[in-house]
Order: structure tokens, then C-alpha cells, then sequence
């Protein structure tokens, strides 16, 4: 195996489709069909207009875009509001003096890749508190400098107390701003990809090699027509921007087949299976004092069922962390979700089913079996 060749462990991934683990497993479909491309050349231009329309058609978007993994997506998304369709705008990015450069943004949605916005140029507003957002706040932002409102979806980025993007986009639609949203991490569920777009937003990134299972370097782009133009104009294989961030012949035609695989699956199966490998870990581990294991799923914190050991005040072992960082370091290699001060408790371990292969289960809970009860 060629992780064994160059001296590379195998993991086990109980964390979800974190990039830095790997993100999430190719579909065999998707390798075939990348094969298959990697043997024709085409005429680039040409396939990424092919793709946008099938993928278009799958969402029942206006237009869509492959991207070079979601985090290009917010990239391109910048760009395309800041300089649109105009070569010498494209060419001067991310020079953007005298142009609309602005991206508001709630300090509730603030994460480590919108520095992706400032790629481009694109100066970012920040509007509220860390769990409050008032609609004045967004309307008294939104002048004459403004390119475009970003709006995050992720799991705990949602208090009650923030813009929801029905909200956002009442209000900057009404300035003509147009919004754009990261997704990256919302699917499943499948509804998310046509979702956002109902909701009103102008431009939606997703990444194409978590939940799709396409290649690990792909994102979607989905919206307005004329957004995807523009970021079309501002990508590879143009000598834009995006150019740095190519996406090969090979990584389009998989992510297509891959998403078309994705939108035919049995959802209501494929969460009674992940519900079933949660229950399995949680069962095996209920009977160590001091701890509370469930099998918990919602549609914020956790899209998926997870298995989640919450620790009691009357826990008198290990940290979560302590767990997780012996799990990471021991043999086999496994990751876990770590969290803290969850539901009244002190601390807390999840394990994300997505990645685990049959058997896995029944290591993760020997390993944190072991671990949980070392002394």
C-alpha cells in the first residue's frame, strides 16, 4: 500500500470529513469516471460549462461551478461580486482600490476560512455581538462599498439570537446586494443543496469531498447565472485569481458522477445505519460509572447521529482530551471528536459514524474502553 511505502499510518476516522484527516472516503464511481477522463484531453472551458449545467440541472439551480474544494469556492464567491465579469477588474484582483470591496459578515459567523474572502481583495464588516445579531445592525452596514453579505451554515454558528439568512437576504436583497453562503460542511442532508437556494441566496459553496464522497479537492459553486459567469471568468484554467486553485479534468468528471450517486441513495437508510453503529458504541460503553453515553442527531450540532460519552460531575477519570489526544497517538491511529461544558457536563467525547468501516466500532470501543479506565 502506498501509505506503507512512504512510512504513513492509516487512520481510523471517528471525527467526521475533516480535510486534515483525509476528508471522506472516494466513491468507487467517481474513481472510474476520473480514469476514464484521465485518458481524453478536452477543452477545459468547455467541460466546466458541461458540468455547471448537469450539476445545475441535479440542484435546479440557475448555474453551477466546480471549484477547487469549498474553501476556492468562498474565493471565487468574493470575486465575483467584487469584480464581476470585467477582465480589468479580474486582472487587477486582489488590488481592489475604487471598487466595491466590502463583505459584511456577522462576528457570530466569523471562522478560520473567511480569511478565503480576503483573498480576493474583499475587506470584511463585521455586524453584532458573538450570539446576538439586530437587523438594523445589518441594513446600517450595508453602503455604498459593499460587494456582497456572507452568510456561514455550520454546526454551532446558529444561536437564536443571530440573522437567520431568510433574514439577511430580505434585507440585503432590498439593496440590491447579493448574499453569498458557505455550506461546506451541510450535506447530508441532501435537502441542503437545493435549501439555500430556495431560502435566497445568490451564491452557495459546498464542498464536493466531504458528505458527496467526490474528489477530496472539489466544492460546488451554485446560484444566479450571472454570478457563475463571473466566477467562471475569475477561475482556472483563465489567468485569474483562480487560476492558483485548478481543478483538473479528471477531479470535474468524478465530482459529477460522485454527486450523482450521492442524490440517489436511500438517506432514511443510510441514517439508520449511522444511527446503528452510534447505538452499537453507546450500548457497549453505558455500563462505565461516571459517564452518559447517547446516540444524539439534530439538525445543528450534529446532521449526523453521533455517539456522544458525556462526562458527569461524578466522573473521576480522564479528561475528554486526555481521551483523545491517547486514542490519537496509540495504535491503531484513531480520532475523535472532543468537546466541553456540553448539556451540563464537564466534558465530552463524540464519535462521528461517516468514515467508520465495518469493525471499526468494535475498536473504537476497546481503545476508549482501555483508555476511559486507566488509572
Amino acid at each position: 500500500m502506498i501509505y506503507q511505502r512512504l512510512g504513513v499510518r492509516p487512520v481510523i476516522h471517528g471525527s467526521g470529513t475533516t480535510t486534515r484527516y483525509g476528508g471522506s472516503r472516494l466513491r468507487p464511481e467517481a474513481l472510474e469516471a476520473m480514469r476514464e477522463a484521465s485518458t481524453t484531453l478536452v477543452n477545459l472551458d468547455e467541460l466546466n460549462e458541461a458540468a455547471g449545467n448537469a450539476i445545475a440541472k441535479m440542484l435546479g439551480a440557475e448555474a453551477a461551478f466546480v471549484s477547487a474544494g469549498a474553501s476556492s469556492g468562498l474565493i471565487l464567491q468574493a470575486a465575483a461580486c467584487i469584480a464581476g465579469t470585467d477582465p480589468a477588474r479580474i486582472t487587477r484582483l486582489p488590488d481592489t482600490r475604487g471598487m466595491k470591496n466590502e463583505i459584511v459578515m456577522q462576528r457570530a459567523h466569523r471562522f478560520a476560512y473567511d480569511q478565503a474572502y480576503r483573498v480576493a481583495g474583499g475587506v470584511l464588516v463585521e455586524i453584532g455581538l458573538a450570539r446576538r445579531t439586530q437587523p438594523f445592525e445589518l441594513e446600517d452596514a450595508i453602503t455604498e462599498r459593499t460587494a456582497a453579505v456572507a452568510h456561514l451554515i455550520s454546526p454551532f454558528t446558529s444561536p437564536p439570537g443571530v440573522l437567520t439568512l431568510e433574514q439577511v437576504v430580505a434585507i440585503a436583497h432590498k439593496r440590491n446586494v447579493p448574499v453569498i453562503v458557505d455550506a461546506a460542511s451541510m450535506l447530508p442532508p441532501r435537502e441542503n443543496l437545493t435549501k439555500f437556494l430556495r431560502q435566497g441566496a445568490d451564491l452557495v459553496s459546498y464542498s464536493g469531498g466531504k458528505g458527496i464522497r467526490g474528489p477530496q479537492s472539489t466544492g460546488i459553486l451554485a446560484g444566479r447565472r450571472d454570478l457563475i459567469k463571473a466566477v467562471a471568468m475569475n477561475a482556472s484554467p483563465n489567468q485569474a485569481l483562480g487560476r492558483a486553485a485548478k481543478t483538473s479534468k479528471e477531479e470535474i468528471c468524478g465530482l459529477v458522477v460522485a454527486l450523482e450517486c450521492f442524490l440517489a441513495e436511500d438517506e432514511k437508510a443510510e441514517m439508520k445505519r449511522y444511527h446503528d453503529v452510534c447505538a452499537t458504541i453507546a450500548e457497549a460503553l453505558a455500563d462505565i460509572p461516571g459517564l452518559r453515553v447517547v446516540v444524539e442527531q439534530d439538525g445543528v450540532n450534529r446532521v449526523l447521529p453521533h455517539a456522544v460519552l458525556y462526562f458527569t460531575p461524578e466522573w473521576v477519570g480522564p479528561s475528554g482530551h486526555a481521551v483523545q489526544v491517547a486514542l490519537a497517538q496509540g495504535e491503531p491511529h484513531i480520532y475523535v471528536q472532543q468537546g466541553a461544558h456540553q448539556g451540563g457536563y464537564f466534558d465530552e467525547i463524540a464519535v462521528d459514524p461517516f468514515n467508520l468501516q465495518p469493525g471499526d466500532e468494535a475498536i473504537i470501543v476497546r481503545r476508549l474502553r482501555e483508555e476511559l479506565t486507566r488509572r
